[in-house]
């Protein structure tokens, strides 16, 4: 007996349930909620550039909401319980761009091929290992420079739902100044912004400082108890969460009407019939333009901050191009909106108190629930939320995604960086931004290299 107790603690029973007991352990692990409002308030932070691009893909190209939100929730709780931290799902924006912008020619046939030869040759790069090799070679200075661009992008995007009156439906989106007043006015964004800025402040560094300092401080704690608690209960306020149940009250508000176009039900999922033109126009229209911000944002981006973000949790860029390409081949099929990680929702969770695999897991559970109850017809109440409160929770996001490049600190790695971020923000376009980044590093290099074997050399000279 005591033979076969010793030879089932021998250090075989760690690696037998390495594939069973170690998998659960880790789902268990990576969808645990570190702070329970906290996880919430970040789930939302997100929804800035989520909710503008699917009510705009549902009313110009007819995208299937119900689908799209079942396939994207299913997506948010399998990447939440892979990696652990809130991996955001966000629709691919060159391809959403193109649907919006010539919607006769670009129908939902060639939006889900250019998602899925997108999605394909991602996961081709994943599974071969090139997309790793890719992730090492690419300097740090010009990952920031897209990073970057990208939030600052964001921002210029979010400030502009601020203050001019959208219509997402259209090209032209601007249809001039929002008032000051009125359930979806100036004064409604503002006073959200301010709330948020006042609960969160610049973000986590300092955040628990600012409350006074450690919380087994007795003295400090009885000489100032009321301004303590204050501060305390205000830091864990779940300001996002707020602002957006806010948004959806003024919705019904702004037209109580609304609640009568309300169908209960999923939407009919179906295969989409994709033709030889459609495979051609997604490819060329789609997929060329998209495929350089999936690569640059959406996995080199992604993994570079989630390092920042997360250390400890690194995760390789092999990883996230497999789960990219796998969201994309199973899901353009039915007709769900192609998605890709994004850098930018992963800044805006995480400024908003997403810590955990759970954030995202909870977000993808509402989808789900919302695409099987209310299907397309959710369309109605997302169309009447006040877009500037939208731009607020994307401002924030975007600015959180802006600041990762603060950890540039030489002068030329700040000057690789601005030329990328230049080039990126001028010509809409994260390629050449990237291109024109590489170049300037490799030049700055062979200066560098060049003016060192000069100096060598003379070192020499002057020696002999």
């Amino acid at each position: 007996m005591e033979t076969h107790q010793s030879h089932q603690s021998t250090p075989e029973t760690p690696a037998s349930k390495s594939r069973g007991q170690k998998l659960v352990d880790n789902l268990r692990e990576n969808l645990i909620f570190r702070s329970k409002w906290a996880e919430v308030n970040g789930a939302m932070g997100d929804l800035g550039t989520y909710i503008p691009i699917v009510i705009a893909l549902t009313l110009v190209s007819d995208l299937n909401l119900g689908t799209t939100l079942i396939f994207t929730g299913m997506y948010n709780i399998v990447t939440g319980a892979m990696y652990g931290v809130p991996m955001p799902v966000q629709p691919m924006k060159s391809i959403a761009a193109e649907a919006i912008s010539h919607s006769a020619g670009f129908g939902v046939p060639e939006i889900m091929a250019a998602g899925i030869c997108t999605g394909g040759i991602l996961l081709v790069l994943g599974v071969t290992g090139l997309m790793q090799v890719v992730y090492r070679l690419i300097p740090l200075p010009v990952v920031r420079g897209i990073q970057l661009s990208q939030g600052l992008s964001f921002a210029m995007s979010a400030v502009n739902y601020i203050r001019k009156v959208q219509d997402f439906s259209k090209k032209s989106k601007s249809n001039g100044d929002r008032p000051w007043l009125r359930l979806d006015g100036l004064v409604l964004a503002l006073v959200c912004a301010c709330f948020i800025i006042v609960v969160n402040g610049a973000g986590e560094e300092g955040g628990e400082g600012e409350c006074g300092g450690d919380d087994d401080d007795d003295d400090d704690d009885r000489q100032r108890p009321r301004r303590w608690g204050l501060r305390k209960i205000i830091a864990s306020l779940p300001s996002a969460f707020m602002v957006f149940i806010l948004g959806v009250i003024l919705a019904f508000i702004r037209r109580p009407k609304v609640v009568n176009d309300i169908k209960f039900g999923p939407s009919p999922i179906e295969v989409v019939k994709l033709s030889k033109h459609a495979w051609k126009e997604g490819f060329i229209k789609g997929t060329i333009p998209q495929l350089p911000l999936s690569v640059l944002n959406s996995v080199i981006a992604v993994c570079k901050l989630s390092a920042d973000l997360f250390p400890g949790k690194d995760f390789s860029a092999t990883s996230v191009s497999v789960t990219v390409g796998l969201m994309n081949l199973v899901g353009c099929w039915f007709g769900a909106m192609p998605c890709c990680h994004g850098a930018g929702g992963l800044a805006g969770q995480y400024k908003f108190g997403g810590r955990s695999g759970g954030c995202v897991a909870l977000l993808g559970a509402a989808k789900v629930v919302l695409g099987l109850v209310l299907g397309s017809s959710l369309v109605k109440i997302l169309n009447q939320f006040p877009v500037g409160v939208l731009g607020v929770l994307l401002l924030f996001a975007g600015i959180e995604l802006a600041m990762a490049a603060r950890d540039m600190t030489t002068k030329k790695e700040f000057f690789v960086m601005i030329i990328c971020t230049a080039v990126s923000l001028v010509g809409s376009s994260a390629a050449l931004g990237f291109v024109c980044g590489i170049v300037v590093h490799v030049l700055l290099e062979l200066r560098t290299w060049r003016t060192d074997h000069s100096c060598f050399l003379m070192s020499r000279h002057e020696t002999a």
